[in-house]
């Protein structure tokens, strides 16, 4: 894992690039070379378009036609580090294998990879046990089909489209098996488990991230290690699951970083982040955005404490989790409200809709010191390809489609692509992420200082222990500057805008430079 240390990018291949040979030449061409060192490419299966853009697999061990092939992916592999998404709880309701399931019922010899209501509580379920089941959307997870001759609740954690897996069948292991061969064949060396706190259900708990789930991913880690492929695990959840997650494999998600810096550039108070960069996980992998909105249960009480226990507190009170979010709605003059919740479909518990550079009202000065704070922070950067382009909400396609998540989904044309190429604060935080690469200090842990509202964070070098990088934000104003030492020579930037950082010994200003 010491080698994976490089920003990767997170994009659709068709939405950036158009498909996967298109993807690889533009993240090879001169404006992104040096910029990423891995790509963790969204869901490229049969079909890549499907009720919720890929994360509902037909055929999760075919490339979509459309896109390209498993060699088109071999050759990505060739220059940058491929991340590919493991869909573990669930599959298409229109996969063969579930259709076999619907014409026969229990006498298709796919019927026990499905989980069913009965499945789960053979002996029935009583009102406390459904009401204990977590589920990231409202109501229970469970959708009345017709498998062969007789009426069935289907368990769909997330849609009805979504047919949830017995990971635990025989079946289901096979099929997950297949799956993790297709892609260690191709190259692939990080697998995401995606939604995977949800896919052990056991009678009796929130069937939510329960000892049985992580004897699952132990087992699932072991299966990837034997083929090569190193495991990343998400899950939206109480923070302090997130260090228990971070103990038990190789990469766990950072999700409580984007909430707590954008509060920080809110309020001017870093006290909750720098908290939290002191103790959060070292085997992380740093987001501001993704592909779903910006999370707030990351940062918020734990909504799993049982009825009579204790409440446990969140890195933010609810008053600060109600001021963050009225404070995206009004950055965004209203399309982050128009895109979250019971505004629009796939409606989800935890997650506002917005592009990060639109949470920050365009405000390009404290963009680039939002992506600096997460590229100091130790762990894996990555950054969403909306993101890496600074892009606003697209309120078009979000209209179009009544789906709150694709406002933060463009898709981007070659000369879009291009105009916002010549944009200042895209070619900054392109060089931002060559300078993250290639000094030698990021290899080492952070040092954390808080000052009123100045948040300073120190990288020191492991390899070259002279190297040294330092950011200082002014969070009340979103002024930021970086101060380098290391075997290149000394410098700092006072403006990461107008004076951008850039691989080491080129194109950065400032003293000493």
């Amino acid at each position: 894992m010491a080698t994976r240390n490089a920003v990767q990018l997170i994009t659709y291949a068709d939405r950036l690039g158009g498909d996967l040979p298109g993807l690889a030449r533009l993240l090879r061409s001169e404006p992104f070379a040096g910029a990423f060192g891995g790509v963790h490419v969204l869901p490229f299966f049969t079909p890549y378009d499907g009720a919720d853009a890929g994360f509902d697999p037909v055929d999760h061990t075919a490339v979509d036609p459309r896109l390209g092939t498993w060699e088109d992916v071999r050759d990505l592999a060739r220059t940058h580090d491929v991340v590919v998404d493991l869909i573990v709880n669930h599959v298409s309701a229109q996969s063969a294998a579930f259709l076999d399931v619907r014409a026969r019922g229990d006498a298709s010899p796919f019927a026990p990879m499905f989980l069913t209501l009965s499945s789960v509580f053979p002996d029935g379920a009583r009102e406390e046990n459904l009401a204990r089941i977590y589920r990231p959307r409202p109501g229970l997870p469970f959708t009345a089909l017709r498998l062969g001759d007789r009426l069935r609740y289907v368990w769909t954690t997330f849609t009805p489209q979504q047919v949830d897996v017995d990971v635990r069948s025989e079946a289901g292991r096979a099929y997950l098996t297949s799956i993790l061969d297709a892609v260690a064949a191709a190259g692939v060396g990080l697998v995401r488990l995606d939604a995977v706190g949800y896919a052990v259900k056991t009678p009796g708990t929130t069937c939510f991230m329960t000892r049985e789930t992580f004897a699952f991913i132990e087992d699932f880690t072991a299966q990837a290690r034997a083929r090569g492929v190193d495991v990343l695990v998400e899950v939206h959840s109480y923070y302090r699951r997130q260090v228990e997650i971070g103990r038990a494999v190789d990469l766990v998600y950072d999700f409580a970083l984007p909430p707590l810096v954008l509060h920080a550039l809110y309020a001017g108070d870093g006290t909750a982040l720098a908290g939290w960069l002191r103790d959060r996980p070292r085997n992380a992998v740093t987001v501001l955005d993704t592909h779903d909105g910006i999370g707030v249960i990351d940062v918020g009480p734990d909504q799993t404490v049982e009825p009579g226990d204790e409440p446990r507190p969140g890195l933010l009170t609810p008053e600060q989790v109600d001021a963050l979010v009225a404070g995206i709605h009004a950055r965004t003059g209203g399309a982050s409200a128009q895109a979250t919740g019971a505004a629009a479909s796939n409606l989800d518990l935890y997650q506002v809709n917005s592009t990060f550079y639109d949470a920050l009202g365009r405000d390009d000065h404290r963009y680039l010191a939002a992506r600096a704070v997460q590229l100091f922070t130790p762990g894996i950067p990555q950054v969403y390809y909306v993101g890496a382009l600074a892009g606003g909400n697209d309120v078009d396609l979000l209209a179009r489609t009544g789906v709150g998540r694709d406002v933060n989904r463009h898709h981007y044309t070659a000369q879009e692509i291009a105009a916002d190429l010549a944009r200042p604060v895209v070619r900054a935080l392109l060089g931002l992420c060559r300078f993250r690469n290639t000094h030698p200090a990021f290899d080492g842990d952070v040092e954390v200082t808080l000052d009123g509202p100045v948040l300073t964070l120190v990288r020191r070098g492991v390899a070259h222990p002279g190297a040294s990088a330092t950011l200082v934000v002014d969070l009340s104003t979103g002024a930021a500057r970086v101060d380098w030492d290391g075997p290149h020579g000394r410098g700092r930037t006072e403006d990461l805008l107008h004076a951008p950082l850039d691989a080491v010994g080129t194109g950065a200003a400032g003293a000493g430079s």
